[in-house]
């Protein structure tokens, strides 16, 4: 019992402390609780934890950093808060922002709180499947709407001016990957250090006619879409940036390349469902959409596999460690060496 009346604390919520949430909560929009609080963890592990909590009429989703997260500033609370409440007034779909709580004394960690959004993350094939092909052909279509109109979007005019580092972000991505590879290396990688090499020399002049929102990891799954085939929302912001926006459609190309790759079932194997178009036809509808060509994607395209590959090799890493949880890390350095070879491929052919 505290003085803003009783909450139920269980043990669905770790890291959640739902009475020191509610106490705060309450400071900051007071009277919007007004029933015992309980909740879940519906999305957790090596990404932001995120909790389903309600009061058994309302509901609010919270998010917060992994229980064991190392690195702070890949896992920034006031970072997705800020780049989702500067959309709100756009077209981009996102979840409307509540509240945001940067004192790690609350409950252990920067948070904050967000509206639920009724809608499906679709991860597998067998989810698109399920749809059929037209409706498959629909939602991925809309998907790459989104992602036009979210890069069309000026940073300026919604308040992000200073959300990020334009000048330079194509060479301090090649470099920083490339510091990420040598961090978590498992064994020689002298394919990996030629792309690394390829692309250090190949960094495009900065272009400012492509800078924009980058959300720095789109793809089907942080996409919320509803029952009416509409994506209902963008989730997923804590890599959110301004540079070339091009990085993003050349890593959802990457992703789901990587559906034919050892290793897919880790990341996202809807591209293999029926009807789900092909990286032509996500190409020609995104340049549609934003009126002009792509230009050069060979870098991109060899800088998306290249991170990536680093990613997976970072996950290795830590299950050689034993510092993972689950199954199917043990196949997931399996996916490294195909991925740096298409993105030599990807360089070579452009």
């Amino acid at each position: 019992m505290t003085e803003h009346g009783p909450t139920t604390v269980n043990d669905d919520t770790p890291g959640l402390d739902l009475a020191a949430f509610r106490a705060w909560y309450d400071g900051q929009r007071p009277g919007e609780i007004t029933g015992d609080l309980s909740g879940q963890v519906i999305a957790g592990g090596r990404s932001n934890l995120t909790y389903r909590v309600t009061d058994g009429s309302r509901a609010w989703i919270v998010r917060r950093p992994p229980l064991a997260h190392v690195q702070a500033t890949a896992h920034d609370m006031g970072r997705e808060h800020t780049v989702m409440s500067a959309l709100a007034p756009t077209d981009v779909p996102v979840p409307a922002t509540y509240a945001l709580c940067q004192d790690p004394s609350v409950i252990g960690a920067p948070f904050y709180v967000m509206e639920p959004i009724d809608g499906i993350a679709y991860r597998s094939s067998e989810q698109l499947e399920a749809l059929g092909p037209e409706r498959t052909a629909a939602i991925a279509t809309e998907m790459v709407d989104v992602l036009a109109t979210l890069h069309a979007v000026d940073p300026a005019a919604v308040g992000l001016a200073e959300f990020g580092r334009p000048a330079g972000f194509l060479e301090r991505q090649v470099r920083r990957w490339g510091k990420q590879l040598e961090g978590s290396r498992t064994t020689d990688r002298p394919a990996a250090d030629e792309l690394h090499r390829l692309l250090t020399a190949r960094v495009p002049e900065d272009d400012p006619s492509w800078v924009g929102i980058v959300h720095g990891d789109f793809r089907l799954d942080n996409l919320l879409t509803g029952s009416d085939d509409h994506i209902k929302a963008v989730v997923d912001w804590e890599m959110a940036t301004l540079g070339d926006v091009r990085t993003d459609l050349a890593l959802l190309l990457v992703y789901d390349n990587l559906a034919s790759l050892p290793a897919a079932g880790l990341v996202s194997d809807v591209s293999t469902a029926p009807g789900y178009p092909s990286a032509e036809d996500h190409l020609a509808r995104y340049a549609e959409q934003r009126g002009r060509g792509l230009g050069d994607m060979g870098f991109h395209l060899g800088l998306a596999y290249f991170k990536l590959a680093v990613i997976l090799e970072g996950i290795h890493f830590r299950f050689l460690q034993g510092a993972t949880v689950g199954e199917g890390f043990d196949q997931i350095s399996a996916g490294f060496d195909p991925l740096i070879a298409r993105g030599l491929d990807a360089l070579a052919d452009h």
